[in-house]
């Protein structure tokens, strides 16, 4: 047994030696005062009794719990077409009110993309390069500027790029927002452990840790202090959406609408699969309940299951945009945090009895993530919206092909093309997309009805066009 003079951290020792972690100080001798101290701070902000129960699931997991699945009310986009004329002004009587923030879910790096630092402060935009941060922001300025409000933009970041995302918006003046306006809160960390559920070293003085998944930004508005902040401006709706997505409509006030319309606690976007295996979760009723199931959990009978027409029963596939009630926020976590925890099976790098680190091929242990689709199983009323998939949704995951960076672009200058083109600029294509490079500044419009305000402004399309 390890032994320190300071009590505070004998305490951690020891309780790490009780739940049969000590063998993580099998450098300690090696380390010097300040890898000490990093490596205890670390270990006091488990929480242990999660942490049996999870490694428990993990090494015994429960036989898989069959459920009836059947297909969610969906109003689609052909009922849009009658329904919107009534969600939208409420929506926009929401926005002008003061009642609706906005989070983004930002706490990835630019790794996959082969970019070093926050993914957000990637180059994306057709022709000025703009990253995500500032295509998000100059959205959300613009929406601010349209209804007379200071949105509020709450931006979950990670450990790993937490002071970095700040720095960035700090060197860039907070994209005009205005400080007070932009909150950062960080995602919580949670141990992966090995397939004898022991912790994995990956420096000598520190242990693997990953975030604890997207559902986890509900536990962290909460902790953070966020919620608090939102009580405090009257904020009543939380438009949700991850950092990627470059066609994200922000804070669309038909959806806002929808889901005051409908009570909701929790609202979803939903766009229609393309083919049976897309690797997308679908929003369905699980038991009766809605809720989403994770492409990787959908069996072949559903996956492929028709209607009497011949389409896709399951056809709903969630795009990860929500609105979400701030009380709603507050009941997931007043009695302990509420999203049950998943169990990945993956390679985790670690340290061998050597102090080398391995970066395994095969899968070696276990992280544990929640994912926020699981709070819609909580909500007494859901509300799920179709949208237009090259109007709303455009990831970028891969450095290459399938939603990468230029295929994020494309999307992008086809949008802008499609605005031109509804205000009856002529725009030079080929192969269906625009001859030239083009963009449009959110400052400039936002969609082609307030681009026909500004089409005096808008020239002759014959080489790359940038409007601001």
């Amino acid at each position: 047994m390890l032994k320190t003079p300071d009590q505070s951290w004998q305490k951690i020792i020891d309780r790490c030696f009780e739940h049969g972690q000590g063998h993580v100080f099998r450098f300690w001798d090696e380390l010097n005062d300040g890898q000490r101290k990093s490596l205890i701070e670390q270990l006091s902000r488990i929480n242990w009794l999660q942490m049996e129960e999870l490694i428990q699931r993990a090494l015994n997991p429960a036989k898989k719990i069959e459920h009836t699945l059947e297909p969610a009310p969906v109003i689609s986009i052909k009922e849009r077409a009658t329904y919107d004329a009534r969600a939208i002004p409420i929506g926009e009587e929401a926005l002008r009110a003061g009642k609706v923030g906005v989070c983004l879910v930002a706490g990835g790096q630019g790794s996959r993309l082969g970019f070093e630092g926050p993914k957000g402060c990637f180059p994306i935009t057709p022709v000025k390069n703009k990253t995500l941060f500032q295509l998000h922001a100059e959205k959300i300025k613009a929406m601010s500027l349209k209804y007379g409000v200071d949105l509020p933009w709450y931006i979950m970041t990670s450990q790993t790029n937490h002071q970095p995302t700040i720095d960035f918006f700090e060197k860039h003046d907070y994209f005009n927002l205005g400080k007070d306006n932009v909150f950062f809160f960080n995602q919580e960390m949670i141990p992966a452990v090995d397939h004898r559920g022991k912790f994995l070293l990956v420096e000598k003085h520190k242990i693997f840790e990953s975030p604890n998944g997207h559902g986890g930004v509900l536990k962290a508005l909460y902790d953070s202090g966020a919620i608090e902040d939102m009580k405090a401006r009257d904020i009543q709706y939380l438009f949700y959406f991850q950092v990627d997505n470059v066609l994200v409509k922000m804070c669309d006030p038909a959806f806002i609408g929808h889901h005051i319309l409908q009570k909701a606690q929790m609202s979803n976007k939903v766009v229609r699969k393309v083919r049976p295996e897309e690797r997308v979760g679908v929003i369905c009723k699980i038991d009766g309940k809605i809720g989403v199931v994770e492409y990787s959990d959908l069996d072949e009978e559903h996956m492929y299951a028709r209607d009497k027409n011949g389409d896709l029963l399951f056809w709903a596939g969630s795009i990860a945009i929500h609105v979400i009630d701030v009380p709603f926020i507050e009941e997931e976590n007043k009695n302990g945090f509420k999203l049950p925890f998943h169990i990945a099976h993956k390679s985790i790098p670690y340290l061998n009895e050597q102090g080398e680190l391995v970066i395994p091929e095969a899968k070696n242990g276990y992280k544990f993530e929640t994912f926020i689709f699981d709070a819609l199983l909580d909500a007494s009323r859901v509300c799920t919206i179709e949208v237009d998939r090259s109007r709303e949704f455009s990831a970028v995951k891969n450095k290459e092909g399938f939603e990468s960076p230029q295929t994020a672009r494309e999307d992008l200058m086809r949008n802008y093309a499609r605005w031109l083109e509804a205000c009856g600029v002529k725009v030079p294509r080929r192969d269906g997309l625009p001859v030239y490079p083009i963009e449009i500044s959110p400052l400039f419009a936002l969609d082609e009805q307030e681009l026909k305000q500004n089409l005096k402004k808008i020239p002759e399309i014959d080489g790359p066009i940038y409007l601001d």
